[in-house]
């Protein structure tokens, strides 16, 4: 029959073929299910129907079974097409909008190309969302909250820097502490050997003990135990300017407390600069230190009653120790309150007294009060807390330093 290719819109079609038969509609009158389209470019839009075609087709349909309908000349069939299969015809918006667009042939995008956007374009999106949603009850609430939750961390994370910084340099403090944290102290009255105490405050005088410098063993007298430390105190005193009787008992108070409280470690220099401090080694007011320790006339304080600088404490002793029977005042020659002494008050000289207006007596009580609470009379910190709780006062405290450093330096040589 020859070559029946024929060139439609400057594409080149293939040989026509014959239709299938039609296929009846169905019985329920329902539109037949469209096949699914083949993954091919689609075809240009079909030329208008030609009525004589059309009847053609028509007697095609109604031809016997197995008679192959004949083509009209020069025209083509329906069912040719540049695939095998049969020829698919597109509806909806979508297929009509491509045809449109593309002149005749519709072109496929890539769905990757479809949703590409620049990162300016998202960070914008991102930026106009962000702002929509801080607008919203929602973000109106957290927002805030993340603002004071990046103050909290930036808070912590700077005291965690800081804090350790400052504290590993800690700040002088001025006058807080003289230039040496403990005053200088003297060669213990042990030095050369002293006698060895037998007993504790009220017992007897130890006896058969060396003095101070001495070859052999005398006889103690009786009475005042601390009259074995006479030959010291003379040359002591010599250098010091402290009276022999007060230098004796500040001295036996450290031995004393060397054997009971070991671990305290006090120096009769401390106890003679608060002596010195206190009543001039018992010479306030006149009085005078007598052979047995006793300060005669009676060293008794200003009442306490608040004025002058003075505590304001009110009677506690009925009178009983110091005569007043409104206010407190301070006794003897180491100035305790009648509180103070009932509570720390010591027999030093065997006597089987308490005497406050006693040297011995009230020598070793102040000792015992400093030494309170496991103190360490070595370590600056214990010193300066015993002397400012025997009186709470920074002045006072700094001159039992001044004269405790004094006395240490003056008799460092003497033996």
């Amino acid at each position: 029959m020859g070559d029946t290719r024929r060139v439609v819109d400057g594409e080149r079609r293939a040989t026509a073929r014959p239709l299938r038969p039609a296929a009846p509609p169905p019985d329920d009158g329902a539109p037949p299910v469209p096949r699914p389209r083949r993954e091919r470019d689609a075809l240009p839009p079909k030329p208008p129907a030609d009525p004589a075609r059309d009847a053609g087709a028509a007697a095609g349909a109604g031809a016997e079974p197995g008679e192959k309908p004949q083509p009209e000349p020069g025209a083509k069939p329906d069912g040719e097409s540049g695939a095998s299969g049969p020829q698919q015809t597109d509806s909806g918006p979508e297929a009509k909008a491509e045809a449109a667009a593309g002149g005749g042939r519709r072109r496929r995008m890539p769905f990757a190309h479809a949703v590409r956007a620049r990162p300016r374009q998202l960070a914008v999106g991102a930026a106009r969302a962000t702002r929509a949603w801080s607008r919203r009850p929602g973000g109106r609430t957290t927002l805030p909250a993340l603002f004071l939750l990046a103050l909290v961390a930036a808070a912590a994370t700077a005291g965690a820097v800081i804090v350790p910084a400052a504290v590993g340099r800690p700040e002088p403090v001025a006058d807080a502490t003289p230039s040496q944290s403990v005053p200088q102290t003297a060669a213990a009255p042990a030095t050369p050997p002293l006698p060895e105490l037998t007993g504790l405050p009220g017992t007897a005088a130890p006896t058969g003990t060396p003095l101070p410098g001495a070859t052999t063993a005398p006889v103690l007298p009786a009475g005042r135990p601390a009259d074995a430390l006479a030959g010291w105190a003379q040359r002591v005193g010599a250098v010091t300017g402290i009276p022999a009787v007060a230098l004796q008992a500040y001295a036996y108070a450290e031995l004393v407390l060397a054997q009971t409280n070991r671990a305290c470690q006090l120096s009769w220099t401390t106890l003679a600069a608060i002596g010195y401090v206190e009543s001039r080694h018992g010479a306030a007011n006149g009085a005078t230190l007598q052979a047995d320790g006793r300060a005669l006339p009676e060293i008794k304080g200003q009442p306490l009653d608040g004025q002058g600088g003075r505590s304001r404490i009110l009677d506690t002793d009925q009178g009983a120790l110091d005569g007043d029977r409104v206010h407190d005042r301070a006794l003897g020659p180491m100035q305790f309150i009648p509180t103070t002494w009932q509570e720390i008050g010591a027999d030093a000289d065997g006597d089987g007294v308490k005497n406050p207006h006693d040297i011995d007596d009230a020598a070793l009580a102040a000792g015992l009060y400093l030494c309170k609470g496991g103190r360490n009379m070595t370590i600056p910190g214990d010193w300066w807390g015993a002397i400012l709780s025997y009186n709470d006062v920074r002045r006072y405290a700094q001159a039992v330093f001044d004269k405790a450093d004094e006395y240490g330096r003056l008799s460092r040589n003497v033996r």
